[in-house]
């Protein structure tokens, strides 16, 4: 690459950054404003009573089968940190790591990223003696492992042509857009494997590569995760929905929520559902249906996290007492 070529990249990155830096805050209105709109309107034309009676009916076989997938996602999804520690080279134990991880992601799911992702991360490693430096890398992993898999999964369904049909988009158009999200996860494949440099160079900031096969496992896992949430999905409907548009209303549903910063999705992923399986189910199905999911994935481990977070909290708490305890006793012994 020429020097010209180099300074005309820099240059269209910096703009790119500055753009988005200008704009972002107009995008983030416009997304929540078109959510509150979409909610509004859910909200009045929702029949609740069928709501409920959907979710009185509902077989306990589906409710059990969902279950079973529930810590096939969580350990799925509490492994990205394990990724992390290998990334990072921190020794921290496996089941600490995956605590933290599964403690941050349960509140992450249920009051938002900043809370649970970033904040629950910095506490806890920082409490248990990681740099920030090094935290910061094992979330940018664990956040760029999950949207890996969000990239196979959605690239392979455009691919496949398994994009509702509401969407109203041609062959090629889907084939284009599916051929370029699996493009990128496949690059990211091909730079882990043939990079000489082993850095990737964003904006400033020279990102140390991982090897091949922490690449391929971050894919694995991050589909596991993806596809057992859309299991999970799948089963409480009963199989009444095929799986792939359940997957791909589950996946439009998180960007969508990514974008807009509502803490849990709340509406967000209610709406798209509603919009996606219009054809396929009624309404209050809908409804009644991702209330469950809630139930099952969001609220019954968060209650484990939230008693799993108590007991590092105090585990954190004797340790640093008794690190007080024997700095006082080498003060306080004679010389």
């Amino acid at each position: 690459m020429t020097e010209r070529s180099r300074l005309f990249q820099r240059s269209s990155w910096r703009g790119v950054r500055h753009f988005w830096k200008r704009t972002r805050r107009i995008w983030t209105g416009l997304f929540m404003v078109a959510a509150i709109v979409l909610l509004a309107k859910l909200a009045r034309d929702v029949q609740w009573h069928e709501v409920w009676q959907v979710l009185r009916d509902m077989p306990n076989t589906a409710l059990l089968e969902s279950a079973c997938l529930v810590p096939v996602a969580y350990l799925t999804y509490t492994a990205f940190d394990l990724i992390g520690r290998t990334y990072t080279g921190h020794k921290l134990g496996t089941g600490t790591t995956m605590a933290v991880a599964f403690v941050s992601y349960t509140v992450n799911l249920n009051l938002g990223a900043l809370v649970g992702g970033v904040g629950l991360r910095f506490r806890l490693y920082g409490k248990l003696g990681l740099r920030l430096s090094v935290i910061s890398k094992i979330l940018a992993m664990s956040i760029f492992t999950n949207w890996l898999g969000y990239l196979w999964l959605f690239g392979g369904l455009f691919a496949l042509h398994q994009a509702p049909t509401a969407w109203q988009l041609s062959d090629t158009a889907l084939q284009i857009a599916g051929a370029a999200m699996l493009i990128v996860a496949a690059s990211y494949l091909a730079l882990c494997a043939f990079s000489r440099r082993r850095r990737l160079r964003i904006g400033k900031h020279r990102v140390p590569l991982p090897s091949l096969r922490i690449a391929l496992l971050q894919s694995v896992l991050s589909v596991l995760c993806w596809g057992a949430i859309a299991g999970i999905l799948y089963l409480l409907f009963e199989r009444q929905v095929s799986y792939t548009l359940v997957l791909a209303a589950l996946l439009i549903s998180s960007i969508a929520g990514a974008l807009i910063h509502i803490p849990g999705g709340l509406g967000v992923l209610e709406a798209v559902f509603v919009a996606m399986l219009a054809s396929e189910v009624s309404q209050a199905q809908v409804l009644g249906t991702l209330l469950a999911y809630r139930a099952v994935y969001y609220l019954a481990p968060l209650a484990i996290a939230l008693l799993l977070y108590v007991m590092l909290e105090a585990r954190l708490r004797r340790g640093g007492s008794r690190s007080q305890a024997r700095a006082g006793k080498s003060t306080s012994a004679p010389g």
